[in-house]
């Protein structure tokens, strides 16, 4: 390393202890891939033993937690956060249980609003304005994404411009950025070619350095010779301080060490041996598979839309259709789990602000979501439901701009098991839980709105299919085995439109049988 790159190098207890209190800190990441887990391991472990820094602004945008400690559950800490802008938080639930507790003031706004942000920050402008937000729980008249009593108002704005209701999402200085590479070289470059995705280190970055802040960089390795300018994602000039971090805190994803095949080109994207597959999952995602059409850009959500793609792979559609994920990848397979945000053999990797530009301006053909619940109106809800807080990440970025929609999920939950046979499905025992509802406890789709802008919206669940129309949802179609007045509208808590009933097609349920675990 060069004298003026090799001063930048340190420990990681080193480089957080220059992290002061009452600033706002912004982490990279998507779950585990890119996450900087030496340094958020780092900084729990300063607090525990100084007891600083304190009262910290946590701002992410995706999810970045394995569900249990690692990830931003190492920042879970009264004291040390005084206030989190988050756009997931499903993955950090000891953040989660903060933010519904009270004990810190909580924000959640959707997850490509907040990295897109970003470079606002960075670029000195006062904030964002989008469409995006408008008519969910983001939007200032239905709470502005505040997540309890003690969080003030202000993250965002409704305006009005050129004739049209937009929201304003308002800047802030970020002085401290926590963000991970590959290597870095003798300038302090920063190169991601090991990576799973890109995600929002550049701006994170820049808003840093325009913020005169501290930026802190994790790398696997040192490199003795400059990269290709082509081939930098950091310039070196904005990096203050490079961590070279053990093995274990830099795992490609929070699921798998390494696996080449998330930043490789050649290859076949075989399934994903580690995906838990039921039957209750393939069958949802064969029936929305059938919604696939050639020659489309498609994104499919965590959860219950992942089968899709393991079903697709199985169909050899593939080929004819181009997956993407909001953090990045476009084209190959997505994976699932806490792989989630790579993708076996992607034809490209973009960053995340620029795939949500994307998304946003219309350019997805199709997307399949999930469903936590979904009332009479057609509207979603995936991010707050009863002690539960898992944000709405990406999902309203999404919903809110694609042409047709495909919410996918079982229609009751807790206890729910099926079978299949003879080509007909059976449900064996009912779930304890109704998904489908009168009024959803909190909108993160909006069903008015999609009504509005003419989204073709179906709701697919393991026995029956529902499609939005002007007057909320109406029960289209079936599965064989399936009796409308005795399986499907008992456990719904409105009455949908019901017309001419048709039964899905024989392969949905054959395929859901196939290859299964």
């Amino acid at each position: 390393m060069s004298r003026r790159a090799g001063q930048r190098v340190c420990t990681a207890d080193e480089a957080v202890a220059e992290i002061p209190s009452d600033v706002t800190l912004a982490t990279g990441g998507f779950v585990g891939a890119a996450h900087p887990e030496a340094l958020t391991a780092a900084l729990e472990r300063r607090f525990l033993e100084t007891g600083g820094p304190r009262n910290l602004t946590l701002l992410f945008g995706a999810g970045q937690g394995d569900g249990k400690q690692r990830g931003l559950n190492h920042l879970a800490h009264a004291g040390l956060l005084k206030r989190v802008i988050a756009g997931h938080l499903g993955l950090a639930p000891k953040i989660g249980r903060m933010a519904l507790d009270g004990t810190i003031e909580a924000c959640n706004l959707p997850q490509g609003v907040l990295c897109q942000l970003l470079r606002d920050i960075a670029a000195g402008r006062p904030g964002l304005v989008t469409h995006v937000g408008l008519d969910t729980f983001v939007d200032p008249r239905h709470g502005g994404g505040r997540l309890n009593e003690r969080t003030p108002p202000g993250f965002v704005e409704r305006i009005e411009l050129r004739g049209r209701e937009w929201l304003f999402y308002p800047t802030f200085p970020i002085h401290v950025g926590l963000i991970r590479a590959t290597a870095a070289d003798p300038f302090g470059n920063l190169v991601m070619d090991e990576e799973a995705l890109l995600g929002e280190g550049l701006p994170i970055a820049q808003a840093v350095r325009n913020s005169r802040g501290l930026l802190i960089a994790q790398v696997k390795r040192l490199l003795d010779k400059p990269v290709r300018p082509v081939h930098v994602r950091v310039p070196g000039v904005l990096v203050d301080r490079i961590v070279v971090a053990e093995p274990e805190h830099h795992q490609l994803t929070f699921a798998e060490a390494d696996n080449p095949a998330y930043y490789s080109a050649i290859g076949d994207a075989a399934p994903d041996a580690s995906r838990k597959t039921t039957l209750l999952r393939r069958i949802i995602g064969s029936r929305a598979c059938d919604e696939l059409t050639p020659g489309t850009l498609v994104n499919l959500g965590i959860g219950m839309p992942e089968a899709i793609a393991e079903i697709a792979g199985e169909r050899q559609l593939l080929e004819t259709v181009t997956l993407t994920l909001e953090s990045g990848p476009i084209g190959g397979r997505p994976a699932g789990g806490l792989s989630f945000g790579a993708s076996a053999y992607p034809q490209a990797i973009i960053d995340q602000p620029a795939m949500f530009d994307l998304y946003d301006g219309g350019g997805l053909d199709f997307a399949a979501l999930g469903a936590a619940q979904v009332d009479a109106q057609g509207n979603v809800n995936v991010s707050k439901f009863h002690d539960r807080l898992a944000g709405s990440g990406g999902f309203i970025n999404i919903s809110q701009s694609t042409r047709r929609l495909v919410f996918c999920g079982s229609l009751t939950s807790c206890g729910l098991e099926v079978s299949v046979a003879g080509g007909r499905l059976q449900i064996d025992r009912e779930g304890s839980e109704r998904k489908f509802v009168e009024q959803v406890e909190q909108v993160t789709f909006s069903g008015r709105r999609a009504r509005e802008s003419g989204c073709d919206v179906l709701y697919v669940t393991e026995r029956a299919v529902f499609r939005l129309n002007s007057d909320g949802l109406e029960l289209i179609e079936v599965a064989p085995g399936i009796d409308v007045q005795r399986d499907v509208l008992p456990q719904l808590g409105f009455a949908p439109k019901v017309g001419a009933v048709r039964e899905w097609p024989p392969r949905v349920l054959a395929d859901a049988l196939a290859f299964r675990d």
